[in-house]
């Protein structure tokens, strides 16, 4: 019976090791599938799981050409399995190569139409590449399917293109979906509070923006809200404290160049 080359399964049990310190992505953007391997490993399916496993973790890791070189594996092994093609549209996204991951992720898709991690990643996908209104579909496509684990993901990630297209209206919907399912969801959290500033909503923009502060490191963006949020309330004391946070840790960002303008909204 043919195996798996020692040297594959040795570096995939190292990874997998690592895998709790991989980069988090941004709750809106995509996320590389996890996967896992079942029966006889020199079957092909098997074989094509363990190296679209591989190739997720050297996109988490930011290495795109070894990505690359194991989801050409795990193509060989497998031309049907439809997770190599969402990863293959997702490294592709990150090569800046429109037009090879749009290809890929409509074969994931066609291969298998309702899985959500797919339908979310081509949906961001066509979020960034301007498509905001088309992303929308794929994104309800994703939260539709009732095995999804994580539908705040794609509620969040809707929001966030809706805003893009300055509707805030959708976008405030879909953040309250989000953090209906899942309340520390931190995009949903900072959009939300950003909507809520533009209202005029100040005390519950507060609420919000503290509360991703205390959940997830804060951000330039973050910091920028809270400062114009405590200036509008005229609380002069809280407002240069993340003036001083937003010199310290983020002097080079586009929000510290508008406090220096005086720029504030």
């Amino acid at each position: 019976m043919n195996r798996l080359p020692c040297a594959i399964l040795a570096a995939l049990a190292l990874l997998l090791a690592g895998c709790d310190s991989l980069p988090k992505k941004d709750s809106a953007g995509p996320v590389a599938e996890s996967v896992s391997m079942t029966g006889n490993p020199a079957d092909g399916r098997n074989r094509a799981k363990v190296h679209a496993e591989l190739a997720s973790l050297y996109y988490g890791r930011g290495n795109m050409a070894i990505a690359l070189e194991e989801l050409r594996i795990a193509a060989a092994a497998d031309a049907d399995y439809p997770l190599t093609y969402s990863l293959f549209g997702l490294v592709y996204m990150e090569l800046r190569e429109p037009k090879l991951a749009q290809e890929n992720f409509e074969r994931g898709l066609r291969l298998s139409p309702t899985d959500p991690d797919i339908n979310h990643n081509y949906g961001w996908f066509l979020c960034q590449s301007g498509r905001e209104n088309e992303s929308i579909k794929y994104f309800l496509q994703a939260v539709s399917n009732p095995l999804y684990p994580s539908p705040w993901r794609s509620y969040s990630a809707a929001g966030v293109c809706a805003m893009r297209k300055d509707n805030l209206k959708q976008a405030e919907e879909f953040f309250q979906r989000a953090l209906r399912q899942e309340p520390d969801e931190p995009g949903s959290l900072l959009h939300l509070g950003q909507i809520r500033y533009r209202q005029g909503n100040l005390d519950d923009a507060r609420k919000l923006v503290s509360r991703y502060n205390r959940i997830v490191e804060p951000t330039a963006e973050s910091l920028w809200l809270a400062l114009r949020v405590e200036r509008k309330l005229g609380e002069r004391t809280a407002e240069g404290n993340f003036a001083n946070q937003l010199r310290r840790r983020f002097a080079a960002s586009r929000e510290y160049q508008q406090l220096q303008r005086g720029d504030y909204d």
